[in-house]
Parts: structure tokens; C-alpha cells; sequence
């Protein structure tokens, strides 16, 4: 093997040791991250509920559900919506 053989090896093998490395180097992604509090939680769930609604309205117009399934659904969802929106109103007068 000629000198510059063996450079151009051992310079791709460093290059391929460094990009693995770059790749699968585990970050401290969680210590970086903030806490959620109850309310962010909240918001979040929040905004599961009315995506919920929307895609059962849309389901029920298309005719993928009975008019009584989706009004009991929809209900639940309601009900949810409402007590979640009771005690995220509460945390925000805290």
C-alpha cells in the first residue's frame, strides 16, 4: 500500500467515525427541556378535545357514523370539554 492509499483510508475512517458520532451521540435533550405544569398539560388536552370534535363532525357528515353513536360522542366530548375548560380557567385565576 502506498502512503497515500493508507491517507486517503484513514482520513474516510475518521470522517465516518465523526459522522457516526455526530449522528448517534446521545443529547441531554430532557435536562434541557422545562418541567410542564398542569395548565400546559391542559392547553394541550384542550386542544386534543376540539381536533376530537372536528374529526367526529367530519366522520358523521361523511356517514361513518349513526346519528345516536355520534350524538353520545359527541356529548362526551362536550362534557370533557367543559370540565376542562372549568379548571383551566381556575389555574389561570390562581
Amino acid at each position: 500500500m502506498s502512503d497515500d492509499n493508507l491517507a486517503r483510508r484513514g482520513g474516510g475512517g475518521l470522517l465516518a467515525i465523526a459522522l457516526l458520532l455526530y449522528t448517534f451521540w446521545p443529547e441531554n435533550v430532557f435536562a434541557s427541556q422545562r418541567q410542564k405544569t398542569r395548565l400546559d398539560f391542559l392547553l394541550e388536552r384542550k386542544e386534543q378535545l376540539y381536533e376530537n370534535l372536528r374529526d367526529l363532525s367530519f366522520e358523521h357528515r361523511a356517514g361513518k357514523y349513526p346519528e345516536e353513536d355520534f350524538l353520545a360522542q359527541r356529548a362526551q366530548l362536550e362534557n370533557e370539554a367543559a370540565q376542562l375548560l372549568a379548571e383551566i380557567e381556575h389555574l389561570q385565576q390562581a
